[in-house]
């Protein structure tokens, strides 16, 4: 089955890193893609971050935690 790893993204030029506050969809569940899915906290902003594509959520980091910039924190598997 095909995969998409999610990482933390880089919201701003100077951001090093990002954290988890809160996934917005349960482990295991089935996303819809620009659904959002998690958000993500910045020494500047708190942003929903949507799922690139569809499929089942994978979580692979906790919410609550923080996380330097390209760190993989989920996948989405196709069904």
């Amino acid at each position: 089955m095909a995969s998409t790893v999610l990482t933390i993204p880089k919201l701003q030029m100077s951001s090093t890193e990002g954290t988890l506050a809160e996934w917005l969809v349960e482990d295991g569940a089935l996303v819809q893609a620009g659904q959002p899915i998690y958000t993500l906290e910045t020494d500047k902003a708190v942003q929903e971050i949507e799922a690139p594509v569809s499929g089942r959520l994978v979580q692979k980091k906790p919410a609550g935690e923080t996380y330097p910039v390209g760190t993989e924190i989920g996948e989405i598997v196709a069904e």
